[in-house]
This record gives structure tokens, sequence and C-alpha cells, in this order.
């Protein structure tokens, strides 16, 4: 069962009066305007937010605190942010340290929150032999895009469920059906991309910037290689690029990429020294805006793998045209 977080400061004041204030604020009437009378949950970035508005249908209030295009790891919360979120009656994170900024942020908004990543079985990043940044596995950091597999984002699902359900039981039995309709979305996904890496039938690289593919790489047995392992890391350093011309060099992989929320002057680099194309930004940290091309979380795990597979496809025997 997933805990609710009360902020340090208050925990020992307010916690007894957590679950009845949830379920009053759940049952107010809604009267006037728009969204009046609805629980107001917030999240840490706009792909917990897609999630969390599927499974919440029109009965909850959704918003991000990042905006679209943000760079989660190290967003810096305006006081606006923290005024916003001390009126959210919860307040959901990914948790595994992607966002360093919240436990702060938390305390300063008085707003109870849950980890969506609870439950989900992590994985360091991927340690890549001869990199500047390579540790022993067990000192790799975790990596904390676990919503990067379509199948720990069950996981996620089912947290999302839970948490609404708690902050709104009148409505479970929609969380619930949503989150199955949401769930079975996901499945066809995996299983459309499972066959899919099948018929390639060959080496799959995806090369980026950050080390955040790991639990897709995972998923669908792909090669991970990175420049750097987290972003708020040394970003572009040059043993970082040198290494990662090395890789695709020796690899001849033929399409590197970065991602849409950071620099990608050092990838430009590997590309141009390596004889490789610059992909497209994959998607990872932050949705597109809504005209852009991944303005849901589906779409843009649709898009990542559609770039990262037609990339392969291009460079595998039997595939060219």
């Amino acid at each position: 069962m997933l805990g609710v977080m009360m902020p340090k400061s208050s925990a020992a004041l307010i916690a007894p009066a957590v679950a009845a204030s949830l379920v009053l604020t759940a049952c107010a009437p809604g009267e006037g305007e728009e969204g009046e009378g609805k629980p107001l949950v917030m999240t840490t970035f706009t792909v917990l937010e897609d999630m969390t508005a599927a499974v919440a249908g029109d009965h909850v209030e959704v918003r991000s605190i990042t905006p679209a295009g943000a760079e989660v790891h190290e967003y810096d919360p305006t006081p606006q942010d923290v005024r916003v979120a001390a009126e959210a009656d919860l307040i959901l994170e990914n948790g595994l340290h992607l966002e360093e900024w919240f436990g702060q942020f938390i305390d300063q908004s008085q707003a109870p929150s849950v980890t969506l990543s609870e439950g989900v079985e992590t994985r360091p990043v991927t340690r890549v032999p001869g990199h500047p940044d390579e540790q022993s596995e067990e000192d790799m950091p975790v990596d904390p895009h676990a919503w990067m597999s379509p199948q720990k984002a069950l996981i996620y699902v089912e947290n999302i469920e839970e948490a609404l359900s708690e902050l709104a039981p009148e409505h479970a039995d929609d969380f619930a059906a949503n989150a199955q309709d949401y769930s079975e979305e996901l499945e066809e996904l995996i299983a459309e991309t499972e066959q899919r890496v099948e018929d390639l039938d060959g080496e799959i690289h995806v090369v980026s910037c950050e080390g955040a593919f790991g639990y897709l790489a995972d998923e669908f047995g792909l090669q991970e290689h990175y420049l750097w392992p987290l972003n708020a890391d040394g970003e572009g350093t040059p043993q970082q690029v040198e290494a990662q011309i090395d890789y695709v060099q020796e690899h001849e992989v033929p399409t590197v990429f970065c991602e849409s929320t950071v620099n990608s002057g050092p990838q430009e680099q590997v590309a141009e020294a390596a004889g490789a194309e610059l992909g497209e930004p994959l998607y990872v940290d932050s949705l597109s805006e809504d005209d852009g091309p991944v303005s849901s979380y589906l779409e843009l795990l649709e898009y990542d793998i559609d770039l990262i597979l037609e990339a392969a496809k291009a460079d595998l025997p039997g595939e060219h045209d």
C-alpha cells in the first residue's frame, strides 16, 4: 500500500488529519468555474501529469510543477510553484533521486506526497566499460528513469490508481476502469515493440546524451551508450565525447541522439567526428508542447521507439532499400 508522505516540519502535527482532509476535499461539491470543488493533484513533471490525468478522468484536476520542456533533474522551483503546490491535495513525484529539489520544495509547500516509483525493481545507470565516468556496478547511481520501460510504467499506473482512490474513494471504480484501459494500451505497445525488435534480428544501439535508456534497453534487448550518466553530472566533457566517438566508430552506429531538454552540442561533435547522423531529439524527462510530437506519455514511448528502431533498421543487413 502506498504511503502518503508529509513534510518533515509538519508531519507530527497534522499527519493524523491527512486522511480525513483528503476525503473532505475530494467530496466537496463542484460549483462555479471548471475545476472548482475537484481535488488538485500536482506532479513533478509532465510525463507523470499525463499518466495521472489518464487515470483521473474528469474527477481530479491535474497539473505539473515543471512546464513542458523543463529539465526536471535541475529544476529550480519558483515562489509561484510553491504557492500553487500549497493548495494541492496531493503531489506525485517519481522519486529515485530524480527530483533533487523535491525535499525542500515539499517542506515549503506543506503538501502531502506519494512516490510513484514505489515497488519498481530499480537498476543502476548502465555501466559502460572504458567510459570516463565508469564506476563499479555497486557504485553506479540508481537510474531514476523507470517510466522509460512501459512494463515498469504499469506499476506507476497501479500506484496512481491507488493514490487517487485514497484521495477520492467515491470515484475508485472509475479510476480502476481508466487504469485498466490505460494499462491495456501499454501492453499493446509492449507486444508491438517486442515484435518489431524481433523482426529486425540484429544489434540495436541507443547512443544518447544522458544515460536515460537503461530500462528501455533492458526490456527490449537494446545496447545503450551515453555521453554522461545523469543530467547534473559533468555534461559533454572532452573525455566523454572521445569515448562516444570511439563507440560509434567501433560499432558503426549510423545515428546518435540527444534528449529534448539538454544541450545537443557535444553530441553534434560526436556525429561529425564519427561520420554519423544526429537524429531528432528523443523525449525522456518532459513531453513536448501540445502542438509538438509527443503531447502524451504514450506518444513519447511510440516516438522514441520509432526513432531508435528506424535508425537501426537502416543499418542492419538486408534492411536497406
